[in-house]
């Protein structure tokens, strides 16, 4: 079962343009509460390839949400920025498997 299966969307999108924001939006407290738990900053760092000291986390219970910010590998709209817009980070994230 992937992080996409399990949730209701999955959303990234510019925080600037040196960070993009990954928002997890989950429709039930269970699956907040679940993914509270199971997924943690360190796989996350890792599946992006950054360091856990440079992701932000933010677990957010009123929303059921969590957001995840870390620095754009280029800055955006410079000659090697492939994503303008950061919204393409937000596949990863929702392809991760879960047990």
């Amino acid at each position: 079962m992937t992080l996409g299966d399990l949730v209701l969307k999955v959303r990234s999108k510019n925080a600037g343009p040196f960070w993009v924001t990954i928002d997890i939006f989950c429709d039930r407290p269970e699956v907040f509460q679940r993914l509270s738990g199971d997924l943690s900053t360190e796989r996350v760092a890792e599946l992006y390839q950054v360091s856990p000291d440079q992701l932000k986390r933010f677990d957010i219970a009123d929303l059921r949400v969590i957001k995840f910010s870390l620095p754009r590998p280029v800055i955006q709209g410079s000659a090697a920025d492939r994503d303008m817009h950061g919204a393409q980070y937000a596949a990863l994230l929702e392809e991760l498997t879960f047990d």
